[in-house]
């Protein structure tokens, strides 16, 4: 191996220290940022079952739009009615537990889902998510 540093790659480097520009950040989730069109969706006092499938047909009519960031809006769970049945759980009845879950468990769904994160606190923070769309190719 060769240590010696060649003129060039001396005056590359004391050009390269010497600059003001940022270098982009080649770990950041790019594709966030590159995502324009947002569509929301509100499930507040949506019962579980209608929740899971207005938001299957919410995804799929995005998809087709092609729409690549979406916002579901779920709510906290703080004012859900299901404290009045024991013998359900207390997470079980929030739609904010349930709808990734019933989104990771459809195979159909995830075909077409890049990722889902927890919305930003301008977003609603932990009562809303964000679901990122793949590239819908199709013309």
């Amino acid at each position: 191996m060769n240590n010696k540093i060649s003129e060039k790659d001396k005056k590359n480097w004391e050009d390269f220290l010497s600059n003001d520009e940022k270098l982009p950040n080649k770990d950041a989730f790019e594709f966030e940022k590159k995502a324009e069109k947002t569509r929301s969706l509100d499930l507040h006092g949506k019962a579980l079952d209608e929740a899971n499938q207005i938001i299957e047909d919410f995804i799929k009519q995005s998809y087709q739009d092609k729409i690549r960031k979406l916002r579901i809006i779920t709510g906290k769970g703080l004012h859900s009615n299901n404290e009045k049945d024991p013998y359900v759980s207390k997470n079980l009845g929030i739609l904010k537990y349930s709808i990734p879950e019933f989104l990771k468990n459809n195979p159909e769904l995830m075909k077409i889902i890049l990722k889902i994160k927890e919305a930003d606190i301008k977003d609603g923070g932990s009562g809303a998510f964000y679901i990122f769309l793949k590239k819908n190719k199709s013309f």
